[in-house]
């Protein structure tokens, strides 16, 4: 049976309004709630104007903290890279932009930031920057950068306020969770005010997709819509990688939907137009970003989406036989064997040709992490990042508290209550499973389960003040339900059910008692400890991190810019060509603030790069030398303790060792390289340039070769040295910077990859390239 919107079963549903029997046999007894006052509605809904405003106001303030306390400061460090890229787009218009190459970093290879990057919070920062004047409104750049997470998280508190009234069909719902997502911890980790990170626009454009999405299959004609959705995956897709994820979801909830519907023996129109009118144009967007081009098509991680894609047609094309035909179901099954499986024999066939020639893209290693356990995806560099451990319960309670434990309730509610809206319905329930699964591998991910955790929640405080309002108004046919209620069969769970409540209508006292107990319980003492909560937890994430504050030993509260001050120190007191070594967590800071040449950053998108650099720092101090002098006229460490270099550098050692096998011989995991439980270090490690410059004249016995680096500044807290290289090889430093030794890949072209100096190559030319693990297509030796 075709059809736009799932059936209506409404056999029972009348048997109940009428009081009458189903097939059950049982009386359906139902208490609606008649018994309120005529002005309850209209206090109903000025307090949903006015929860609806405060939600508004409160994501926009307390997003605000940072730049409250601060000013537009840009934080941490992608957002640095992020913030530079705006400028260069600013600067010099979209086309420029896209064939950007940029030699300040990775020295000396240089990188196509224009074909590297996922430019849509760009693209919107300098639009939104442009117009602002047009309404009178004067901002610079920085400062519109700086409040663009604000901005976003008040958009999508209002889209994920649309997204739970359409997966639950209840208004308070939609604005009891919006309410929670304006201030729950998950989403403004990466949403406060200077946090010019990729986040904080895509979850945006996330829940942007998912509304519309929704609502493109409610039924009739509201497929059209599927085409709104498809144009927000494709900002999505603009936005950031996560853009993987969301075109998933969406195939999977309408996998989902479809084999309900191919078991009930139907056919649902509307989420065939729908899902193909988001696919198409979601996936023909995405192919246009330089970044992601055909690998909607090509990567293992995107296969559902095309396979779901494919079914729908082939499902579309047997119904299309089956109304023209006439066909019964038996004739229908039979058609879709056939069909389907002359499909999967064509797949097979196909996949057999295009593996072997590498056409699919392998897993990346942070999809494989969430599958794998932490440290074991078979990349060191992924391995090293923090938020790719694994989400611990108190990560969960830190980030959403009482949505937490609100949320499988809520999700159990949803099921069983909110059967209106059934199609988004479903969604929210597979969005809940999915998400929750995903962010128990993966830290980072928890941000992903914050929108699933405030719908369930506002589900969970909707049903929980729904009972407290119905228990407070006398029904006024409590005495008939009473006798429809004896009248029922005897023994029957709903009999035992319908006279409870009934006995319960009848008895104001205690249901008034029950009900102002619960709204000042739940209303005032659990949601203002949620509340205080979330403004605690926003003012810890707001600190820029590149400035801090601290306590001096005489309780004097102090602020560290030692950051700051030692990237202005390069600035200010190096030559423009100066190049500066560091671990790869700085570069984007670096070349930031400073202005100057970084050897890598934070796109780690040359693994082997990274890895010679780790060499460079975890070997004993004169090769360490021998490698720097033709890389760098600067090296700089952080050496303030809490996250500094020396926390990091066992992950150096072993992203080092991945590529050159000498620095820890016969040890991947570099177990030899580290500190013992008193913090001493051992024997490879005190040898290290690193630890020689990060403890240099501070440590009995440990003091860097004055003729090989000499310390020029110590910023003012000690967070922050900076050694000048001696002995530089000033004709690798020439050779690298005569465009006449770049590679482009054709003539005249824009896309010129820098070369190792010839000095340095025949070091490079010993490692060997690191493979992934699941890196099926390449050749093994």
């Amino acid at each position: 049976m075709a059809k736009g919107s799932p059936p209506k079963k409404k056999a029972a549903a009348t048997a109940a309004a009428k009081g009458g029997k189903d097939a059950g046999g049982w009386e359906a007894v139902d208490i609606p709630s008649t018994g309120r006052p005529i002005w309850f509605n209209p206090i109903v809904w000025a307090l949903r104007l006015y929860f609806v405003q405060w939600a508004l106001r409160e994501a926009y303030h307390i997003r605000t903290y940072a730049i409250q306390e601060y000013g537009t400061v840009i934080h941490e460090f992608d957002p640095w890279f992020n913030f530079r890229a705006t400028q260069y787009l600013a600067d010099n218009g979209v086309e420029r932009f896209y064939k950007w190459f940029d030699y300040m970093s990775w020295y000396p290879l240089g990188r196509p930031v224009g074909t590297t990057i996922y430019p849509g919070m760009q693209l919107t920062s300098v639009a939104i920057w442009n117009a602002l004047p047009s309404f009178g409104v004067e901002m610079s750049l920085n400062d519109v950068c700086c409040y663009m997470p604000v901005w976003f998280g008040v958009i999508a508190t209002v889209f994920l306020g649309l997204l739970a009234y359409e997966c639950s069909g209840s208004i308070d719902v939609g604005v009891i969770s919006a309410g929670i997502f304006s201030i729950i911890p998950a989403h403004i980790m990466r949403s406060v005010g200077g946090g010019y990170d990729n986040e904080s626009v895509a979850i945006t454009a996330m829940l942007m997709t998912f509304y519309f999405w929704v609502r493109s299959v409610r039924g009739g004609n509201s497929w059209i819509i599927g085409v709104l959705a498809g144009l927000a995956e494709y900002y999505m897709a603009l936005s950031w990688g996560g853009y993987v994820f969301v075109v998933n979801m969406v195939a999977l909830h309408a996998a989902v939907l479809s084999l309900t519907y191919v078991m009930r023996k139907e056919f649902d129109l509307t989420l065939h137009k729908a899902y193909s009118l988001f696919y198409v144009i979601g996936t023909y967007g995405a192919t246009t970003v330089p970044v992601i081009g055909m690998t909607p098509l090509k990567s293992l991680e995107q296969m559902l989406p095309l396979l779901v894609f494919l079914a729908m047609q082939v499902v579309a094309v047997i119904e299309y036989q089956r109304r023209e035909k006439n066909l019964t179901f038996e004739d229908v099954h039979k058609l879709r064997i056939q069909y389907f499986g002359t499909c999967a024999a064509a797949g097979v066939a196909v996949c057999a040709v295009l593996f072997p020639m590498g056409y699919f893209g392998p897993l990346s290693s942070r999809v494989r992490g969430l599958f794998v356990a932490h440290t074991r995806t078979g990349n060191p560099l992924v391995d090293s990042v923090a938020e790719h451990q694994p989400a611990s319960p108190k990560a969960y309670w830190t980030y959403m508290h009482y949505a937490c434990p609100m949320a499988p309730f809520g999700l159990a509610l949803l099921f069983m209550k909110h059967k209106s809206h059934r199609n988004a319905m479903m969604f929210m329930v597979s969005y809940a499973v999915t998400v929750y699964y995903f962010s128990t591998k993966m830290q980072r991910l928890v941000l992903l389960a914050g929108p699933a955790a405030a719908v369930l929640a506002g589900v969970f405080i909707q049903n929980m003040f729904q009972l407290g309002v119905d228990a407070a108004f006398q029904h006024e046919d409590a005495a008939e339900l009473v006798g429809k209620a004896r009248r029922g069969k005897k023994g029957s769970l709903w009999e035992a059910l319908s006279g409870l409540r009934v006995i319960w209508y009848q008895n104001a006292l205690p249901r008034l008692a029950v009900s102002v107990l619960f709204v000042l319980w739940g209303a005032l003492s659990l949601s203002g400890e949620f509340y205080g909560l979330a403004h605690h937890m926003a003012h810890g994430m707001s600190h820029p991190q590149i400035v801090t504050k601290g306590q001096m030993p005489s309780g004097e509260t102090v602020v560290i810019d030692d950051y700051r001050e030692a990237y202005y120190w390069l600035r200010d007191n190096t030559p423009k060509d100066a190049r500066v070594l560091a671990w790869w967590d700085y570069g984007y800071q670096i070349a930031g603030l400073a202005n100057r040449t970084t050897i890598a950053d934070g796109n780690t998108w040359n693994h082997e790069h990274i890895a010679l650099l780790g060499k460079a720092l975890t070997s004993p101090q004169k090769d360490g030398h021998r490698i720097v002098r033709h890389l760098a006229d600067y090296v700089l460490v952080w050496a303030g303790g809490r996250g500094d270099d020396m926390a990091k550098s066992p992950h150096m050692a072993r992203i080092g060792t991945s590529v050159y096998k000498d620095v820890c011989p016969g040890d991947p995991s570099c177990s030899q390289f580290g500190m013992d439980h008193q913090g001493n270090p051992s024997p490879m490690m005190e040898k290290s340039l690193l630890y020689t410059l990060h403890s240099h004249k501070l440590k009995p016995g440990i003091e860097a070769d004055e003729n090989r680096f000499v310390e020029v500044m110590k910023s003012k807290y000690g967070k922050v040295r900076i050694f000048k290289v001696k002995g530089v090889d000033n004709e690798s430093k020439k050779w690298a910077a005569d465009p006449a030794n770049r590679k482009c890949d054709a003539p005249g072209s824009w896309y010129c990859v820098g070369q190792y100096p010839p000095a340095l190559q025949t070091l490079v030319d010993q490692g060997k390239a690191f493979a992934q693990l699941e890196d099926f297509n390449a050749k093994k030796d």
